[in-house]
């Protein structure tokens, strides 16, 4: 059950089994709880969320200074500490609790409502920046052509702009988005890999062991336990049916997790892109029938830094995506 008060910017939670009731700040585009809420949505014990919090800062998981805020309320003397979703989320991977799984799909749910009533009030502003985005994808294109000309060398620079200048039907997908018309279609429901926690860790030593000893020291070093988290994550399920279905879902959200849970010490864009990878790879569908890959090599880099870059509340538009940009060849 959801009840908005739009001047107020709340939203009331409510557990499928009506047993559980919570209030929910919206602002600037993601939402908000206290410390006491996320205990009672996790059914924990503060101290335990306690921890949970001190940890995912302590660890640089996430920036407290980004993610948390003051507010202050009618019914308290002072203001209250509220931690956005990217925290609660973080906090729910460690606690494992299905209320927090079916919390996390209410909250995306409401969060893409509220985007899509931002579209439709700023409809116009959206015209106008539809119009600069080709403006500006023209003028790249100019400048990608110099850029090869000069023959640069920098190879990761030129593969941006390569992708840039070949943005055209990624703008496309955008314009869906804006829509409301992007799905996600045409994918592979026949997964013949699963990807586990010990096979992923030896995949990612093999890509250790291929750069210098002073990299090694910190390269795929593990900080906590949230990449083993963003593995569960991807296979999780609801009312036993699978939340990301096929092949191209569940290697989107691995690349996504990876990145934005920063879960090791040092290369999470790497590592993310490497499993990406390799988890297509083992289920056979890296290349497309016509032997050409499904996301090219700069295509690739240009979206690790675009999910690296991206706002918790633009995820779903992240994911979508990268599925459709894996299914580019399909259509």
């Amino acid at each position: 059950m959801n009840i908005q008060d739009k001047d107020k910017q709340i939203v009331i939670y409510q557990a499928e089994d009506g047993q559980f009731q919570l209030e929910v700040n919206l602002k600037n585009e993601t939402l908000w709880l206290a410390q006491n809420q996320i205990a009672d949505l996790f059914n924990r014990e503060r101290s335990v969320i306690t921890k949970h919090l001190n940890n995912i800062f302590k660890t640089n998981e996430l920036e407290k200074e980004s993610n948390v805020q003051k507010m202050h309320f009618a019914h308290s003397d002072k203001p209250i500490t509220l931690y956005n979703l990217d925290v609660i989320i973080s906090v729910g991977y460690r606690v494992n609790s299905k209320r927090g799984t079916q919390f996390r799909i209410w909250a995306n749910k409401i969060l893409k409502n509220y985007l899509i009533q931002g579209y439709a009030i700023n409809e116009t502003r959206l015209k106008t920046q539809t119009k600069r985005i080709r403006e500006l994808e023209n003028t790249l294109g100019l400048l990608s052509n110099v850029v090869k000309n000069k023959q640069l060398k920098k190879d990761e620079a030129i593969g941006l702009l390569e992708i840039i200048t070949d943005y055209t039907y990624a703008l496309d997908l955008l314009d869906k988005y804006d829509h409301q018309a992007l799905e996600i279609e045409n994918t592979n429901t026949l997964e013949i890999f699963k990807i586990t926690y010990n096979e992923a860790l030896a995949a990612i030593k093999m890509l250790k062991n291929k750069f210098g000893d002073a990299e090694k020291i910190l390269f795929g070093r593990e900080k906590d336990k949230s990449f083993k988290g963003s593995l569960y994550n991807i296979y999780q399920t609801f009312e036993s049916r699978d939340l990301y279905p096929s092949v191209e879902e569940k290697a989107a959200h691995l690349l996504y997790f990876i990145i934005k849970n920063h879960s090791f010490t040092d290369g999470n864009k790497r590592i993310g892109a490497f499993l990406f990878i390799w988890f297509l790879e083992k289920n056979h569908y890296l290349y497309s029938l016509n032997g050409k890959k499904r996301i090219e090599d700069n295509a690739l880099v240009a979206i690790c830094l675009m999910t690296a870059e991206s706002k918790s509340v633009e995820k779903e538009i992240i994911i979508k995506l990268i599925v459709n940009l894996i299914n580019k060849r399909n259509a």
